[in-house]
């Protein structure tokens, strides 16, 4: 018997542990790599955690409800059947092909091109190179009859030299501590109150808005848009949108491309702060607000400078729904530079949000609401929204700030009902 460990994977680049929230086996279950194997939760996100080996699960280390450590061991798989296989006559008549199809975590898999020079690799292994920048060409592999693995793939990563993203982890401090002894002492909990114990989800939330509010120094702008060209134009588009894609069409990826055009405008805010350095990032990375039913998680619309605002609808749709279906993975709630908030939706007006620690900013769009405004010296009546920008004071100063701020204005005020959203 070959025995694989299972560990709790890493949700997003402040994660440091996640809760098993269910497990989708039983011990003595054959599984198959990418197939999802578990229910993972952490403040960011409920995802399904993939098999990273083909096998029988053997043993089942973590209970649900357990919450454990990134890296600590989750299962047992046994892989013996996959070396046996390994040693089999290869069918070499579909070797051009790889994937097949690859959806929320789970995958129907045929073979894998061949490496130049060497066996077959693993269409997940093959994936994980590429996602990670890795030239798997240039690896020794240590699997059956030099097959590249997993391991191979993760361990060429951690002997590379230190990057920009590790000296931020370096310079970003540790989550807050937990609220002194006896600070309760100044609660008064009367017969009638209820106590409520604190969930792990609601801790973790917890204690990263507490390191955002006491390690960023907040500051905030707001300006108010006209938002008569963004209302034309969804007009213009809301029929044909409803009938061909099955859902509505917001004024949320308005916004998104308008803050993804201010970004790349004024980089100094698609930043972090990071010790003695300040990361600008190359990629725009967007996250946008998804409200569940006890908690709000941020999925990330990745280069969202280079999608149109139907390509945005799209995407932010896509990651709404499998949040709700708790369908996100890892990768979705990973890399965000910058964040978009939608509590508008609820009809506020005015919002300070805290950022998320690793970002410059947060942009809150606000409830879009008719209102009489001097228009050449006569009042009309026109749809108006309040932009609300929290800032981190140590990356950018309150001009570039405002200049970032007066973009995205700019660019929701140049729209017009003839532009088309494609």
């Amino acid at each position: 018997m070959s025995r694989q460990p299972v560990r709790m994977p890493r949700l997003g680049e402040s994660t440091n542990e996640g809760t098993v929230a269910r497990w989708l086996l039983k011990p003595g279950d054959r599984v198959e790599e990418l197939q999802p194997m578990f229910e993972v939760e952490s403040e960011k996100v409920v995802a399904e955690v993939p098999s990273p080996f083909t096998g029988t699960l053997v043993e089942i280390l973590v209970g649900e409800g357990s919450t454990v450590s990134v890296g600590a061991e989750v299962a047992v798989i046994d892989v013996a059947s996959v070396a046996v296989a390994d040693r089999q006559p290869a069918d070499h008549s579909d070797q051009h092909s790889s994937v097949s199809s690859i959806a929320k975590g789970a995958a129907t898999i045929t073979s894998s091109p061949a490496r130049e020079g060497g066996p077959p690799l693993a269409p997940a292994t093959r994936r994980l190179a590429e996602d990670l920048g890795v030239d798997v060409a240039q690896l020794a592999g240590s699997g059956s009859g030099g097959r590249v693995t997993r391991r191979d793939v993760e361990s060429s990563v951690h002997q590379r030299p230190v990057t920009a993203s590790v000296v931020v982890a370096a310079h970003l401090p540790a989550l807050a501590p937990p609220p002194p002894a006896g600070a309760d002492r100044f609660i008064d909990i009367g017969a009638n109150d209820e106590l409520i114990p604190l969930s792990h989800v609601r801790r973790l939330i917890a204690d990263a808005m507490t390191l955002s509010k006491t390690t960023i120094p907040h500051a905030w702008q707001t300006q108010e848009v006209d938002m008569a060209g963004v209302v034309a134009n969804r007009s213009a588009h809301r029929t044909s949108w409803q009938h061909e894609e099955g859902y509505s069409l917001t004024y949320l990826p308005y916004v998104v491309a308008a803050a993804a055009a201010g970004l790349r405008a004024f980089p100094e805010v698609n930043a972090t702060f990071a010790g003695n350095h300040i990361v600008r990032h190359g990629d725009i990375n967007i996250g946008v607000s998804v409200g569940l039913e006890d908690r709000i998680v941020v999925p990330v619309i990745h280069k969202a400078d280079g999608l149109s605002i139907a390509g945005l609808a799209r995407a932010i749709h896509d990651v709404a729904a499998r949040a709700q279906a708790k369908r996100l993975l890892p990768d979705d709630v990973g890399g965000g530079t910058f964040t978009v908030n939608n509590s508008g939706t609820f009809g506020t007006l005015f919002s300070y949000s805290i950022i998320n620690p690793g970002q410059a900013g947060i942009l809150t769009m606000e409830a879009v609401t008719e209102r009489p405004v001097a228009v050449n010296g006569a009042f009309e009546i026109r749809p108006r929204m309040y932009l609300c920008f929290s800032l981190d004071h140590r990356v950018m100063d309150g001009m570039v700030a405002a200049r970032f701020l007066a973009h995205c204005r700019a660019s929701l005020e140049s729209m017009t009902s003839s532009i088309s959203i494609y």
